[in-house]
């Protein structure tokens, strides 16, 4: 490993960084940062069959469930189809995915997705046929049917084949129809509550204090880090609509921990704002390990009867190390800074992560680590 940053350059960028303002922290809307309890998706998935392929669908002989899905549509329809000669590609089983939006009434359109999971090839010009989407209770709160759109194909020859996307896997818009609505009557709550998106108690008591303010009156109450609950006023008795207009328009300044944030994998490092470092020595080292392979070839002299030719192996090392003094961090100094410094100066995001778990280990980063 090869670290090429000096220690000097650690002190002249915390000279300037200690130089610099803070920026302030930025105002959001309440809207954008909490959920309204009850105000929320349903997940809904159902099983069908996607008609109409060109030879690209299923394998009967191998994807058995879709065989017998075929018989059973259309045994429905009248149609006895249970012979062991039953042989076609032209169908495939899917899964229909969907997301039931909060309020959606009964005719509603909303969009389905649709994924092969037998062997077949490709979706393309297939349509999906009536196919009911449960929810979690496992009633059928939608049914979808229509041609499948993808965004892939795939084509071949005997020596070749080329495939863009995944032609395997589809959208339908507007594909499905609400045929059940959720049981929830907004206009009758007596309390409103908010959830937080990210859990903070700071957060949370402005938000109440914000809604208070706004409202002329304590009817907002933080219960805990994630969680505010807001009496509904006299005056929108019947109108809970309109007051959660208002609130979710009410801004609001978060409050940010300090929290070091690094994925080895891809060497991404994001760094909070409010993270400090308190005062620590750093030494910082050049280590290059060099090596260098000259094999050489042994070959016997002129006609020699028991001679042969080898390869004789020859290796290099060589070691250099330098920069081996302390630099002191003064306390106080933002690591954000201190970080968009030494990108300028072309560190590597690998000698980044380990500058930052070593001031972590020593104890005088004052921030929360967490690894991806």
């Amino acid at each position: 490993m090869r670290y090429s940053l000096p220690v000097r350059l650690f002190v002249a960028l915390l000279v300037f960084a200690l130089a610099c303002p803070q920026p302030a922290q930025a105002v959001t809307r309440i809207k954008d940062i909490t959920d309204f309890e009850g105000v929320r998706d349903n997940m809904l998935v159902g099983y069908g069959l996607v008609v109409g392929l060109n030879n690209t669908g299923d394998s009967l002989n191998k994807a058995i469930f879709t065989k017998e899905s075929i018989v059973g549509m259309l045994d429905r329809l009248g149609v006895n189809a249970r012979s062991n000669s039953l042989s076609t590609n032209n169908i495939c089983a899917v899964m229909v995915t969907a997301t039931l939006p909060a309020f959606a009434r009964q005719g509603t359109r909303i969009d389905v997705t649709v994924s092969a999971i037998g062997d077949a090839k490709s979706l393309l010009g297939g349509t999906l046929v009536v196919t009911p989407l449960l929810a979690a209770d496992g009633e059928v709160y939608a049914v979808a049917q229509g041609p499948v759109a993808i965004g892939g194909f795939s084509a071949g020859g005997a020596a070749a084949s080329i495939t863009k996307g995944v032609p395997t896997s589809g959208r339908i818009a507007n594909g499905a129809i609400v045929e059940r609505e959720l049981g929830f009557k907004l206009s009758s709550l007596d309390k409103v509550t908010l959830t937080l998106r990210n859990a903070d108690f700071t957060t949370a008591r402005r938000v109440a204090a914000a809604i208070n303010q706004n409202l002329g009156s304590q009817v907002a109450q933080s219960l805990d880090s994630g969680t505010v609950n807001v009496a509904v006023p006299a005056a929108f008795n019947g109108d809970v609509a309109g007051l959660m207009t208002r609130i979710e328009q009410l801004p609001v300044q978060p409050d940010l921990p300090a929290k070091v944030v690094i994925d080895e994998q891809s060497g991404i490092v994001v760094i909070g704002q409010n993270v400090r470092i308190s005062t620590v020595a750093i030494a910082q080292g050049n280590l290059t390990i060099k090596v260098t392979e000259t094999p050489l070839v042994s070959q016997p002299s002129p006609f020699s009867e028991n001679g042969e030719t080898v390869v004789v192996p020859r290796t290099e090392i060589e070691v250099t190390e330098d920069g081996n003094k302390l630099g002191v961090l003064s306390e106080g100094v933002s690591l954000q800074e201190l970080v968009s410094g030494l990108n300028a100066l072309g560190i590597s995001p690998r000698d980044l992560i380990a500058i930052l778990q070593s001031i972590k280990a020593s104890g005088a980063l004052q921030a929360e680590i967490e690894v991806m």
